[in-house]
């Protein structure tokens, strides 16, 4: 019985957060441990350039991302990991979709017609204001990453969902034109990952500038714990943990016993500062020897160049042979 494969994509535009370890990077790593199925988790740092154009802050997130995949545990032997531009193949499955994917689905983009939106809001003359080639067309390098491995199932949020539909369309259009070389990978969002919100109470994230980086020093990680957003209740008034950020963070790392006993002291009044010290010592004891692997990881980036070396020689024994495929289906071979 063929495996399924699953596949996922780490852009390298900044620090993972506690966000991203509940969200993606957990679930992902225990994954990685399924000898049934076939996972790929790839550092995206083409897809980082559309947004990025500081190479100092790509090249260390690169670093960042991977020592903390590594850190945390992802199982490299049984799971694929490797960097996206170690992989020409990638690049070159991108053109030849490209000129399979009708303009028409790139204009229903979310991506691009936000732009153009916030363009059209402030009354600019060109909607297409600062819109690149990078920005419009980056659904087809996801299909490609995605294609390129026989990928069959995609973790992704919401908001990602419509990329997975573009990537089944690029590939079913093509399977049309040339045969079916081409798996159709459909989108998986888990309801249960929990998302975390950030010192300002709104969704933990890069763009609000809200996060708690994963790895943050001690000290670092208890001022940063300290600044998170509360009511006004007193000490001793009983509070309601829903919609609280401390307790949803709690939540995400502590035992169902650990929860429950928490929810008592919510009820019985727990003071915030209270609240707050407890939250950032059990944060701590669950993350410090994870920390210290990561710091030892980051001071010795030729160990992590060797790992990402290793998983290109891995994945592309998959991608050499399949895109000479793609090539002769399309018509790119030598003359006979």
């Amino acid at each position: 019985m063929k495996k399924e494969i699953v596949l996922t994509g780490i852009t390298t535009t900044g620090t993972p957060h506690l966000g991203n370890y509940v969200g993606a990077i957990r679930p992902a790593i225990e994954a990685s441990r399924n000898k049934d199925s076939e996972s790929f988790y790839f550092l995206a740092n083409y897809h980082a350039i559309i947004s990025c154009h500081e190479p100092s802050r790509i090249k260390q997130s690169s670093r960042e991302v991977a020592a903390t995949w590594l850190a945390l545990g992802l199982d490299t032997d049984n799971a694929f990991f490797y960097r996206q531009s170690d992989i020409p193949e990638i690049m070159e499955l991108t053109w030849i979709l490209t000129c399979m994917t009708a303009k028409g689905l790139m204009n229903r983009a979310h991506s691009y017609k936000a732009a153009v939106a916030a363009n059209e809001a402030d009354n600019d003359k060109d909607p297409d204001k600062g819109v690149t080639m990078g920005l419009y067309s980056y659904p087809i390098l996801m299909a490609a990453d995605i294609l390129m491995f026989q990928a069959t199932r995609i973790p992704v949020g919401k908001d990602q969902i419509q990329h997975i539909e573009m990537a089944r369309d690029i590939a079913a259009r093509f399977n049309h034109h040339f045969g079916e070389h081409f798996v159709l990978p459909e989108a998986v969002v888990n309801d249960q990952v929990a998302v975390l919100s950030g010192l300002d109470g709104r969704k933990m994230s890069k763009s609000y500038n809200n996060t708690i980086p994963l790895f943050t020093p001690e000290k670092q990680l208890r001022k940063l714990i300290m600044k998170i957003k509360t009511n006004s209740l007193e000490p001793g008034e009983p509070k309601n943990p829903d919609g609280c950020t401390l307790f949803e963070i709690y939540q995400a790392f502590a035992t169902e016993n650990d929860v429950e006993a928490m929810k008592r002291r919510y009820a019985e009044g727990i003071a915030w500062g209270e609240m707050k010290q407890t939250l950032f010592e059990y944060l701590n004891a669950h993350l410090a020897p994870f920390r210290d692997r990561y710091n030892d990881l980051m001071n010795a980036p030729d160990h992590i160049e060797a790992v990402l070396l290793k998983g290109r020689d891995k994945a592309r024994e998959r991608s050499v042979p399949f895109l000479e495929t793609i090539r002769k289906a399309v018509g790119i071979s030598a003359l006979e």
